[in-house]
Formats: structure tokens, sequence, C-alpha cells
């Protein structure tokens, strides 16, 4: 059995959790970054032995379309699979059970779920510093159970995990915050390069196309010359509007 990360991280939040789940499993792992729009998904050879880990950000509630585009053109071969969706501490509304349809379209067999908290990557004072020591116990403590599921010959791998979420899901919301660059842009083009969404254009690296950006703060978090904002008042209005929502710290959650 080898250990197949498929991951759609782009500020590092959901990669941490990801990470500290197949660190558990002491299997050598191998990767799939959902993140790069040139990567052939539909070329991927994935075995039926292969245990996949998919772990996606919940962009307002939805699995990142992006992300939900490019697992839908892999195929699982009936590989087991444990989903995961990482949020800033408000809410992942319909972001998991999104995330299970689109793993059992693209052949998976989920065999669990977790719902886990990492840092917001736009209002970094919600969820600072998570995934921290207590959630690095208790991922830890699923990945056991996750373990001891797979290696339980009797386990029943054809019962359907009972995930939260409403079918319909809720409507996916635009790309509110578009990032821009002030005047410390020095044009190195590494915005460009790592764009998820192509949403930079090499010739003209001070602003995103709206119409493409995904609001995913990559470029923000990953500049070297910190070059690169998005409308602080605007960003100020966002965080007083879910205050009282991130105000209670939020638990990791196992579905297995």
């Amino acid at each position: 059995m080898e250990v197949l990360q498929i991951v759609f991280s782009p500020t590092g939040g959901t990669q941490k959790v990801a990470d500290i789940i197949t660190a558990e499993w002491e299997k050598s792992v191998s990767g799939i970054d959902l993140t790069n729009p040139k990567n052939d998904y539909s070329a991927l050879n994935i075995s039926q032995d292969d245990l996949a880990v998919i772990a996606v950000p919940s962009f307002g509630g939805r699995v990142p379309a992006l992300a939900a585009e490019r697992l839908g053109k892999i195929n699982g071969n009936q590989a087991r699979c444990v989903i995961i969706c990482v949020y800033g501490n408000r809410a992942y509304e319909d972001t998991l059970v999104e995330l299970y349809d689109i793993a059992e379209q693209s052949n998976f067999k989920v065999i669990a779920a977790i719902s886990a908290i990492a840092e917001h990557s736009i209002m970094h004072q919600y969820a600072a510093g998570r995934p921290d020591l207590k959630d690095r116990d208790e991922l830890h403590g699923f990945a056991e159970k996750i373990f001891e599921k797979i290696k339980d010959a009797d386990s029943d791998y054809a019962s359907v995990l009972q995930i939260p979420g409403d079918r319909p899901y809720k409507k996916a919301g635009g790309a509110g915050l578009v990032p821009k660059a002030d005047k410390k842009c020095n044009g190195c083009g590494l915005c460009a390069e790592q764009c998820p969404a192509e949403a930079i254009s090499r010739d003209n690296l001070k602003i995103s196309d709206s119409k493409k950006c995904i609001s995913c703060m990559r470029c923000v978090a990953n500049c070297p010359q910190s070059a690169r904002k998005v409308n602080g008042a605007m960003v100020s209005v966002a965080a007083l509007a879910i205050k009282k929502a991130c105000s209670e710290r939020k638990n990791n959650e196992l579905f297995i």
C-alpha cells in the first residue's frame, strides 16, 4: 500500500493538516498538487491498493471550484481514500459532503472524513497558529483510528459515512478580494508562476484578473517583497462580519 496525497493548498494550511495525518502512518508518501494548472490529472495512474488522502480548504462553505474540476478528472480506480476539509474556524458548511460526492464520482472509495482547522488565509487573527499542538494530538489520534480501520479485515467499506452538509450545496460565492501589487513589486514574476488560477499575467504583474482570481491568497502569502495586498477596508468589514462565528475555538472532527 502506498499513500498518495492529493492536495489543494494555496497558502499551506491544508498541506500541514494532510502532512500531520500521513506522517502517523509511517508509509512512503507521494503527492499530487491540485494547485498546479499544468498537471494532466486524467493521466494519473492510481492503484486500487493505494490509500489516497484528498485535502482541500473550504472556500465560503464549498470545495474550491478549481479543486473540484481537477479532482473530477482523476480516476481513483476504487482506491480507498480519506477526505479532509480545512477551514479557518468559521464553518465548513457543505464542503465535506461535496468533497465526498466528488471523490465517489471520481471512483474513490471514501473510508473516513476529517474536518480540521488552520489559520484563516485572509483574516489571520482567526485560528492563528493552528494547527497547534492540541490539533496535532487530535489529528494523530484520528490517523490511528483510520489506520486501525484499514488493518481490520472485517471493515465495511461499503457503508456510507454520515457527513454534515446539505445537498443541494449552498450557492458558491465569487472572488470577493482580488490582490493587487504596490510599489514594492520588483517584477520577479513569482506570483504569476505560482497562481493556481493563472489569474496573473506576466505582462501585467501588478493586477489579478478578477474573472479568474479565486481569492486563494497564494500570491499574497508567497510574494518575497510583501508587495501584494487586498483592500484593507474590505478585509476589516469581512473580519467583523464573521467575528462572532469565529470567537469560539472549533474542534477537529472525524467521521469514520
